[in-house]
């Protein structure tokens, strides 16, 4: 298990856990990460990453990513 901003970009991976408080959860879900959905790190840019969950691009931010284990 890793962190999503350490995952190579191109690689699909599932997400695992999702930590950080409760609203950070909630905020997460909003977006479509929950576990057991898939991800896709699209690139990344200036330590942020441009992902692709539930067939929606996401900015997420480095400190998120860190939030996101796969």
């Amino acid at each position: 298990m890793m962190p999503l901003n350490l995952v190579n970009t191109g690689e699909s991976q599932v997400i695992k856990k999702i930590g950080g408080n409760p609203v950070v959860k909630k905020h997460l879900a909003d977006l479509g990460f929950n576990v057991g959905g898939e991800v896709c790190v699209l690139s990344t840019l200036g330590g942020n990453l441009i992902v692709k969950v539930k067939e929606s691009r996401v900015a997420v931010s480095d400190e998120l990513a860190r939030k996101i284990m796969v």
